[in-house]
């Protein structure tokens, strides 16, 4: 026999409410503060703007012109001239020695640490194909070795087995050296501490070592000693945080002594990297550095410029409200009500 439903649950199915509980939020009554921006305010505001920017754009340039820095471009001044038409022959003819130098005279004094870069021209870094061909499981823990999916055509050796680091960033790796002396006394470059610390710890594994590289289908650049881990081969972390732009400088290593004013400096370069097939530019470049880093003109003209432009808008405006004041708020001046006084016209 069915059972009837008893009247008390259907008078509490009744009195179920599916009215949204009430809140001020919900309903968009919490107090709120919207700013008026009068013509005090903004002559204000682009005033302070104007105020701040021009001293610190000031004070970076000033900064930036107590930089030092030397560039040197070698990549012509190494290429012997039996072979200034013909660079690829001398680039991959191991018989021929790579080994020039390059001298020059310090016109400023440089105050330790002085950073030793090597910079690289027309090389697309920032290049789809080549930015992706890494395998960065691999390069993290050593469970990941054999990943080397991404990294086609250097994934493998022609024996099958896997390349640690795979991929084109890490085969083309940086591969001149350099040799600096003082006056026939040979400097130190420190190579020590030049990656970024957040790159050792995360992106590159303590348990992870090369293996297989450099022996693929192609040989590349720099070589790798197998018995370091990753997250201790500095020289490649910096080399693999890819570049941007087409012509970047990376650090080689840190000059810890100070060079005086007319010391003769001998740089003793292995030029080993083959910029010549795509028309590539190197440099090696000395430079000291302020509290906004290297030399960089930009940061500081970009701060002017904002400021003064700031200031420009201020006073502009200042002659337009002094010229043609109107009361805040004035309702004539909706399109509306122009239109309609227009038409009554």
């Amino acid at each position: 026999m069915a059972m009837e439903p008893s009247s008390s649950s259907s008078g509490q199915s009744k009195n179920i409410s599916r009215k949204p509980k009430y809140s001020r939020f919900s309903q968009q009554e919490l107090p709120a503060w919207q700013p008026i921006l009068t013509p005090g305010w903004v002559i204000s505001i682009f005033t302070f703007i104007g105020l701040v920017f021009i001293p610190i754009g000031v004070a970076s340039l000033f900064a930036s012109e107590r930089v030092v820095e030397v560039p040197l471009r070698y990549d012509d001044q190494c290429l012997p001239s039996l072979y200034s038409h013909d660079a690829m022959t001398y680039i991959k003819d191991d018989r021929i020695s790579k080994t020039c130098a390059v001298n020059f005279t310090v016109k400023n004094r440089m105050k330790a640490p002085i950073y030793v870069y090597y910079q690289l021209g027309n090389f697309y870094q920032n290049h789809r194909r080549y930015v992706t061909n890494r395998d960065d499981k691999q390069l993290r823990s050593k469970e990941d070795v054999n990943e080397v999916s991404k990294c086609h055509p250097e994934d493998y050796t022609p024996n099958g087995e896997p390349i640690v680091p795979c991929g084109l960033i890490a085969w083309s790796l940086f591969n001149d050296t350099y040799r600096i002396s003082n006056n026939n006394k040979d400097l130190v470059i420190n190579k020590k501490n030049i990656a970024w610390k957040s790159d050792q710890k995360a992106k590159f594994g303590s348990d992870v070592y090369p293996r297989n590289f450099q022996s693929g289908g192609l040989i590349g650049g720099a070589r790798l000693n197998e018995s370091i881990p990753l997250s201790e081969q500095e020289d490649l972390i910096v080399w693999m945080r890819t570049a941007a732009l087409p012509t970047f400088r990376k650090l080689y290593g840190k000059i810890e002594v100070d060079l005086d004013v007319n010391d003769e400096i001998t740089i003793v370069i292995e030029n080993n990297y083959n910029t010549y097939q795509f028309g590539g530019r190197k440099s090696v470049v000395l430079s000291t550095t302020t509290w906004i880093g290297g030399k960089n003109d930009f940061l500081g003209i970009a701060y002017i410029l904002i400021g003064g432009l700031s200031w420009l808008y201020s006073l502009v405006f200042l002659i337009m409200y002094m010229m043609r004041p109107r009361p805040l708020g004035d309702p004539t001046y909706l399109s509306w009500n122009r239109n309609h006084e227009s038409r009554r016209r």
